[in-house]
């Protein structure tokens, strides 16, 4: 055995490779020649003393039976860096004790992770541990479920497509398994059936429907990007494991961001490789004569073999490279319609709007979209609160890390402003439909909730100037997000939808003690709703820019009908923010230092009067800030003539 290295004896999950590798970053093979630096030797072994159980049909325990015997794997020269990691997956339930066993030359010293009677009695250790082994192994019970439901019994490669898109259309229901599951028991098969025993999802009631008919190619060819989308994303998580979860700060982040953007950066990058696709299926499939799962599998099989996992391991080294962290979660919300502001009602019907296209996505739930679209967080939003999944037009919105559609159920996308930003543009420019609006949310800190401060209205000012869509109108310019009354509402009186505070939760299932959450998995959030979504805009400096003024300044809601009924010193201020917005000026230099000094002290004390970032990139945004509302007054002056 060579210093700093120990030999492992593995007999439940991390038998398997995927597992191994997920956990350490290391691979193990059974042949000498395959092996290097980042491939272990493995051989068959026997621990002598002891006996396998698993009571929950899904974890391994070793407990001592005299007679007995354990037939695993023996993992050589496992360095110690590994071993930690494979500490923390193991969890607190396991201690890893020396143990000798029988390989195929004679006795081997080894570690083992053992248990005992009264750490069994105990929930599950931390979280690393319970996160991927419940996800991975959930994973491996689903596969065999589809094997016994998807053309059983059959091992061609073409029922094996058929499974992996049936998975692909079961997409939210594994994802509400793992999270209803997460830290508690392990989900019962009984349960598991009845969760999976659902019908397949079918269109062929659509080729008969005369105003659907123009818009199937359209939605076809939607459900075959996303499908690549999904496989790629998939693909880059099950390789990439151990990077990915060690580029994730926290268990509260949505997992799939970093690999999320890898796949869109794939996609995008060769964007007329994946057009081709699409045309070659949509020709080679005509519409009526096919159904749902013909195209999910067309697509499947089309992604495993475009997907290049050294182009994969190159994007990831970029991003890694790149990244930003800071402290405060943040998330965000695209709005796309080929419609814009007149995408849902009464705008749509006052103007007599009509999307070609997609017929304002009325046919989104039909193709499944919603299942298919689960991990950007896709749905159809009417603006009318319901949540309920129906026929009806609206916005496409998109929101990485919501877990259900009224949205009280999510995970920040990320603590990183340049991986938001990221996301913000390969999403953009993902989709076939024209951009709309951009929500960007914020987590409170814990001594911020109920102590909000109310905007003044240079700081508002100043903020639509950077994001609120400055746009020419005839004769000159205006906001547009606010002058069109893209952010008004009218439903208990009217108000301003600038900004919202709200509760979320990031977890579903138990404490160790209590069949509740932990307190803990409660967040308030403040989300900023004013932002035109635009391809070409840099949003890094404006996402610092707000992490800055709500840590510095903790503003509230803004402005809400209860606010302006009860302050006529808020009334005032809306109608002079209208008048502004119709017929901007410049914003004055007073107005613009204090707000940056406000941004400033905020970004210098993200970490407990630290920065949280690095200087420079401090630095980086305020300077972008100053020169974004330099370009503002310019314009406005410009066309002013002054």
């Amino acid at each position: 055995m060579h210093k700093r290295k120990v030999n492992l004896f593995i007999y439940g999950s991390l038998r398997d490779s995927r597992i191994f590798q997920s956990v350490s970053g290391l691979s193990f093979a059974r042949r000498p020649s395959r092996l290097d630096k980042k491939i272990l030797f493995a051989e068959p072994a026997f621990l002598p003393g002891y006996r396998r159980v698993s009571p929950d049909n899904v974890y391994f325990y070793a407990v001592e039976a005299p007679t007995a015997r354990i037939e695993g794997l023996l993992i050589h020269d496992v360095p110690f860096s590994a071993m930690d990691e494979i500490d923390r997956y193991e969890g607190k339930r396991y201690q890893r004790e020396t143990v000798h066993v029988s390989a195929a030359h004679g006795t081997v010293g080894a570690q083992a992770y053992l248990v005992t009677t009264e750490s069994m009695r105990r929930q599950f250790g931390d979280r690393f541990h319970v996160n991927l082994i419940h996800e991975l192994w959930l994973r491996k019970r689903i596969d065999r479920f589809l094997k016994r439901h998807t053309r059983p019994g059959e091992r061609t490669a073409d029922a094996e497509m058929e499974r992996l898109a049936q998975r692909e259309l079961l997409g939210t229901t594994e994802r509400d398994l793992v999270m209803s599951h997460y830290h508690s028991d392990a989900v019962s098969d009984y349960y598991l059936e009845r969760e999976l025993d659902r019908p397949r999802p079918s269109i062929r009631h659509l080729a008969s429907d005369p105003e659907a008919e123009r818009f199937l190619r359209n939605y076809l060819a939607l459900v075959l990007r996303q499908v690549v989308l999904n496989e790629f994303e998939e693909q880059t998580r099950s390789r990439f494991r151990f990077e990915l979860e060690h580029m994730r700060s926290s268990e509260r982040y949505f997992a799939r961001s970093v690999s999320l953007l890898v796949a869109l950066q794939m996609i995008n990058a060769n964007s007329s490789i994946v057009d081709l696709l699409v045309e070659r299926s949509l020709k080679t499939m005509p519409v009526g004569e096919n159904d749902l799962i013909d195209y999910v599998k067309y697509a499947v099989r089309a992604s495993r073999s475009m997907f290049d996992s050294r182009v994969a391991e190159a994007h990831l080294a970029r991003i890694r490279s790149n990244l930003q962290p800071g402290l405060v979660p943040l998330g965000f919300e695209l709005e796309l319609s080929n419609l814009g502001f007149a995408a849902v009602e009464p705008q749509r019907s006052a103007r007599q709007a009509f999307d070609p296209v997609y017929d304002g996505f009325k046919y989104f739930y039909d193709f499944c979209l919603d299942v298919l679209c689960w991990k950007m967080g896709g749905y159809i939003d009417d603006h009318t609160g319901s949540g309920v999944r129906r026929r009806n037009s609206g916005f496409l919105e998109l929101a990485p890390g919501r877990l259900n559609i009224a949205g009280e159920l999510s995970r920040p996308a990320a603590s990183d402003p340049w991986l938001l930003n990221q996301l913000i543009h390969e999403m953009v420019s993902f989709f076939p439909v024209q951009p709309h609006s951009l929500h960007l949310t914020f987590q409170l800190l814990r001594h911020q909730i109920g102590r909000h401060r109310t905007l003044p209205l240079g700081f508002v000012k100043c903020l639509l100037a950077l994001g609120g869509g400055l746009e020419r109108k005839s004769g000159g310019l205006w906001i547009s997000r606010m002058h069109q009354d893209e952010i008004t509402q009218r439903n208990v009186g009217e108000e301003l939808v600038f900004a919202r505070c709200s509760r979320r939760n990031w977890y579903l299932g138990g404490d160790d003690i209590a069949n509740k959450a932990p307190a803990q998995a409660t967040t308030y959030t403040q989300q900023y709703k004013f932002i035109r979504l635009e391809k070409r805009a840099n949003y890094e400096p404006l996402i610092l820019c707000l992490k800055g003024l709500q840590i510095a300044f903790n503003p509230g809601d803004y402005l809400s009908a209860e606010q302006l009924r009860t302050s006529a010193h808020l009334r005032r201020q809306y109608q002079a923010l209208k008048r502004w917005a119709s017929e901007p000026t410049p914003i004055t230099p007073q107005t613009i230092g204090r707000f940056m000094n406000t941004v400033q002290m905020g970004l210098m004390n993200e970490r407990r009067r630290q920065p949280a970032h690095q200087l420079h990139y401090i630095e980086w945004a305020l300077s972008a800030i100053a020169a974004q509302f330099q370009m503002f007054n310019q314009q406005i002056k410009r066309t002013a003539g002054i």
